[in-house]
């Protein structure tokens, strides 16, 4: 929640991609900041060359999709918006409590699940027996992303979009998709329900990272009565984040899904402080 003392800042987001298609191509996109989000869009762009028409739908967990249809040859789409969010830091409560899986709402109990990339029930001796004897609530989601942070070497292109939460607890190596996968994973392992979600994150009050810009992923575990932000990649509080989308796993908000044999020849993503 955005508490009545935070400043507000303006935070430029965008990415451009270019394809080439050998047919026409049907495509879904998620690029564009979530409705629902703790951000204000102020203005945007969202633009393809050739023109191709969009049309526009909320998925089945509250994200905001774009379909189009790619035509043969090159496409390029782009988009560009700079939105207003809090300057807070992300929100912790360290008393906040884990709750019987009785007593959680009915709309957390999904992600309590094993999903396609989040083989929980495959992780579930291992996630025990690293975590079992720490406190339930808070210091227990905490101790889960300072081991996934503290045990998996960051490396681009050190894994696919098909890797599980499997396979990055056996190579102990990927990017920040695969961290946040491996500590949700855990969680729900631990009885814990914890969602994948995906966005923006400009680097504001840090040092940037090495190697271009790209898109981020943390995931939100529900302790109390809320959902909190976690960053086992990070691991440290940030500021400026722009949601874009939120589900089981990576699959499901994919920024971009083709139906056809596509290739993806370049692609761009930035967020900075406007």
């Amino acid at each position: 929640m955005i508490g009545g003392q935070d400043r507000l800042m303006h935070v430029r987001v965008g990415c451009e991609f270019r394809y080439r298609a050998p047919a026409p191509t049907p495509t879904i996109w998620q690029v564009r900041p979530r409705p629902d989000g703790d951000h204000w869009l102020l203005s945007h762009t969202w633009s393809t060359t050739p023109p191709l028409p969009v049309s526009s739908y909320i998925d089945v967990y509250g994200n905001l999709c774009d379909r189009l249809m790619l035509v043969e040859g090159e496409n390029l789409l782009r988009y560009d918006a700079t939105v207003e969010v809090p300057s807070s830091y992300d929100h912790w409560d360290k008393d906040a409590p884990q709750r019987p899986i009785e007593e959680l709402p009915n709309d957390a109990l999904v992600y309590l699940l094993p999903s396609r990339f989040c083989l929980s029930d495959l992780l579930h001796d291992q996630a025990w027996d690293l975590f079992g004897a720490v406190e339930p609530g808070f210091a227990r989601v905490q101790a889960v992303c300072d081991w996934v942070h503290g045990n998996v070497r960051f490396q681009a292109g050190a894994s696919t979009p098909t890797t599980t939460a499997v396979d990055i607890w056996e190579s102990r190596v990927g990017v920040c998709r695969d961290f946040t996968q491996l500590g949700l994973t855990f969680c729900r392992s631990l009885n814990i329900p914890a969602r994948y979600v995906f966005g923006y994150l400009p680097d504001i009050g840090v040092n940037p990272a090495e190697g271009p810009m790209d898109f981020c992923a943390w995931f939100e575990a529900y302790l109390g009565d809320r959902w909190w932000t976690f960053d086992p990649r990070n691991n440290v509080p940030r500021t400026g984040r722009v949601l874009i989308g939120r589900g089981r796993d990576a699959l499901d908000v994919a920024m971009a899904t083709t139906y056809g044999g596509a290739v993806l020849e370049t692609m761009e993503v930035w967020a900075d402080e406007a």
